[in-house]
């Protein structure tokens, strides 16, 4: 079985509550799981909050709208994803992050395809990044997943899920898909302002025609129309990450904690 976890937590450095935040009539958490559940391969599809106060709002409204939901650790986000895969025992998750409101459920399932094809432990399209900054996806087995969660002790590697798995290449088989033509300069993943207002402006235009349109017709909209690009050109790639690498340490797990 292939199951979804979709991460989402109300806290945020940069934009609090953002994955509460409207693009139409849904918030960006029920446009992702609903993105997520057009893939052809992914069977299940959980979100995975955690057990602070303010999250409550998520997993109140998961409960309203019926997607299953599991809350655990805040920090270590790891062990939160291997608890919350316990709980449906998958062969292979597909992570994903509940601010990536355009994730495009076809670039889901070619991640998934070449992962089961090749075999791999871990499958990405971020190890060489070629995607738009929103397009991540990450696949990976339980195998995999367990062995990470018995193993990793950085903070880094608890909080990103995946590092540990990416910096063993000789314990785990990894493949990576890479797009025909290089995009890893193109962002719609929602961090700051700028953000939200880049993709009101591309939702209000597109989701009348599809409204789980993909990457190919934000490309078209935005070859037509580059000056919307220029509304958070800039912002860098991947700042959570490098916040934690600056400020890594090694941690106790929070598995120790569980009896």
């Amino acid at each position: 079985m292939i199951l979804a976890i979709i991460q989402a937590r109300m806290r945020s450095l940069r934009l609090p509550g953002k994955v509460l935040f409207r693009l139409g009539d849904k918030t960006v958490l029920e446009g992702v799981v609903e993105r997520i559940k057009k893939s052809k391969l992914v069977e299940e599809t959980i979100v995975a909050t955690t057990l602070k106060k303010e999250d409550l709002k998520i997993a109140s409204l998961c409960s309203a709208k019926g997607i299953r939901v599991y809350r655990g650790s805040e920090d270590d986000v790891l062990d939160r994803y291997f608890q919350a895969a316990k709980l449906l025992k998958p062969d292979h998750i597909v992570r994903i992050t509940a601010d990536c409101p355009f994730i495009d459920h076809k670039i889901v399932d070619k991640t998934i395809r070449l992962h089961l094809s090749k075999r791999a432990d871990y499958t990405s399209n971020t190890i060489k990044e070629t995607f738009p900054d929103g397009e991540d996806v990450e696949v990976f087995t339980f195998k995999a997943l367990k062995a990470t969660w018995k193993n990793a002790r950085l903070r880094s590697e608890r909080e990103h899920v995946t590092p540990y798995m990416k910096k063993h290449p000789g314990t785990f088989k990894i493949e990576n898909l890479e797009c025909g033509k290089d995009f890893s300069q193109k962002r719609w993943t929602l961090d700051e302002k700028k953000d939200y207002e880049f993709m009101k402006i591309i939702y209000a235009n597109l989701h009348k025609k599809n409204s789980v349109f993909g990457m190919d017709e934000i490309i078209g909209f935005i070859n037509r129309h580059p000056e919307y690009e220029k509304i958070n050109r800039g912002i860098k790639r991947n700042e959570g990450y490098s916040r934690s690498l600056r400020e890594d340490r090694v941690v106790k797990p929070e598995r120790r904690k569980r009896k």
